[in-house]
């Protein structure tokens, strides 16, 4: 029993199949098997006889009886006779009949051999292979029992204790040198790193190679890891005749997957490996834009008839192209852009940015044309439609105002550009803000007076200019009173409402002391005397200083 169990039955294969090719048997066979008729046996079906997992040979199917019924059945048996320990192996034996042979344990049929199965096979008599099926059940059988004894489980279990260990201690020896390896390696070439990040003028960054390199380190120990992993486990479960199934669907769980990934990755690595070249190449081109750009903004680099607060928008729209362009030269080489998954995936999500991003698009394309036409910049105080107020902050999206009544306003940028906008501050260092207010005045005044009295009305002002002068402009002649229009300069735009408050007063002040009464649009009949507030009356309680 011993010897029989030592032969490998993979070697007893291999001896028939040489001696098969050897001989012009297959020939004959192949020509006989065509001429098998349709109650012999079914469509070439074949199916697998096992005993704990493992396959011993396969069978057809027959007309009454499929393949893998077949198979099932005699795989039934065989375990049923290597369980018997009381049945002894050597009772094992072929028997000739008239149609077939059978193999027989004691009264139980195991399976019984026709032509026709020996003619698939490529053999001319059926003996031939029946003598090979039972080679493989005998051995079968004895290493079924042998593997159920007390001593074969206890050197199993030592085998895989032993195994345990070893994978234990491969685990923490590979850690360690793992981070002895980063260690060395960050020390060898850290010089050379910080170098090279200097030459670039920062664009490789010796930090990035530095995680970069480590990445690739841990990736490798971890791949390993996995590897031994898997090796260990199918190892310590083919041990024992109870967990070798196990072993089988856990190893083909574990490993197709990664063969299936393996495989995907070497058809699809030349446009992995193209993909990451253009993806380096861009990126570079993309870091010599932002130094290009930073030098534009912060007026190291001068170009003629461009503004450097537009250096930040282009360099966005520059980038934009850049990624587009390499993103459409990367398409074809991405894996699975041509499958129609990945098709219907780029349509769906082209349907609803050209739904959803409407106004994000419209907007966009709108602060850029705000941003281009110089409309303003953060900080002018600004009229846009009916409010008005200080930018805060200005997007794509939209822009902020601060109103006077410190109210924050967010205003659409599709919005700005269909509304009128009046800018306060962007002509104010050249000759300053003009505030203006109109005054009615009866006919009865003269005009020179009323020149005089606004005039220094503003002169009292000390918060508007004196260099350029005030002046009025008599803006109309209304059918009761004319309309007087005073203008002064100032450049403190963010203070017009107190500006215009202080000039107010003075007016007032004025106009009553000179005795001159500011006249409604409209009135019935002059009155006895002046509607004026004497100065004694000026500060009568309560008064504001």
């Amino acid at each position: 029993m011993r010897s029989s169990f030592k032969a490998p039955l993979m070697i007893r294969y291999a001896a028939l199949l040489l001696l098969l090719l050897m001989s012009p048997v297959r020939i004959v066979a192949e020509d006989a098997i065509g001429r098998l008729p349709e109650s012999s046996a079914t469509k070439q079906e074949e199916a697998p006889v096992t005993l704990d997992g493992a396959p011993l040979f396969k069978l057809r199917g027959l007309s009454s009886l499929p393949a893998k019924g077949r198979a099932e059945a005699v795989s039934e048996r065989i375990e049923r006779i290597a369980s018997d320990h009381s049945f002894p192996v050597a009772d094992l034996k072929v028997i000739e009949e008239k149609e077939y042979a059978t193999i027989t344990a004691g009264n139980i049929v195991i399976v019984r051999i026709t032509n026709a199965d020996a003619l698939y096979e490529g053999l001319r008599e059926r003996q031939l292979l029946a003598a090979a099926h039972l080679s493989a059940i005998k051995s079968a059988i004895e290493r079924y029992r042998l593997e159920r004894t007390s001593n074969y489980l206890l050197g199993q279990s030592a085998l895989a204790l032993g195994a345990s260990v070893l994978f234990m201690l491969a685990l923490i020896i590979g850690g360690r040198l793992t981070a002895r390896l980063q260690k060395s390696v960050n020390r060898g070439f850290q010089k050379q790193l910080d170098q090279l990040e200097e030459k670039s003028y920062q664009i490789v960054s010796s930090e990035r190679l530095q995680r970069v390199w480590e990445g690739v380190i841990n990736g490798f120990f971890a791949l390993m890891a996995l590897l031994a992993g898997i090796l260990w486990l199918d190892f310590v479960l083919n041990l024992f005749p109870w967990t070798r199934a196990a072993a089988a669907w856990i190893v083909s769980s574990l490993l197709s997957p990664l063969q299936t990934m393996w495989t995907n990755v070497l058809d699809a690595f030349p446009g992995i490996v193209f993909i990451l070249a253009l993806a380096l190449f861009t990126r570079y081109i993309l870091k010599l834009t932002t130094l290009f750009f930073n030098g534009v903004a912060s007026g190291r680099i001068t170009i003629t008839g461009f503004d450097s607060n537009w250096a930040l928008p282009t360099y966005k729209l520059v980038r934009i192209a850049l990624i587009a362009l390499a993103l459409v030269i990367a398409y074809p080489y991405i894996p699975g852009s041509e499958s129609e998954a990945f098709k219907g995936i780029s349509i769906f999500f082209g349907v609803l940015a050209s739904i959803g991003g409407a106004s994000i698009v419209a907007n966009n394309l709108a602060g850029y044309a705000l941003i281009y036409r110089k409309a303003f910049v953060q900080g002018d105080r600004v009229k846009i439609g009916d409010v008005t107020g200080e930018v805060i902050s200005m997007g794509q999206q939209a822009t902020h105002l601060r109103t006077p009544k410190n109210e924050e306003v967010t205003i659409p940028s599709a919005q700005i550009v269909s509304s009128p906008v009046i800018n306060y501050s962007s002509l104010v260092k050249n000759k300053g803000l003009i505030l203006h207010t109109t005054v009615g005045i009866g006919y009865a005044v003269p005009w020179r007076q009323v020149e005089a009295i606004l005039l220094e009305a503003a002169r009292r002002t000390d918060c508007l200019l004196k260099d350029p002068p005030p002046f009025v402009l008599i803006k109309s002649l209304d059918t009761f009173s004319t309309t007087y229009e005073l203008n002064a300069h100032s450049d403190k735009p963010h203070e017009m409402e107190k500006q215009y408050h202080a000039l107010h007063q003075n007016i007032l002040d004025v106009f009553n002391e000179y005795g001159v009464q500011i006249m409604t649009p409209a009135y019935e009949g002059d009155p006895e005397k002046p509607l004026v507030v004497p100065k004694e009356r000026w500060f009568i309680p309560p008064f504001n200083q």
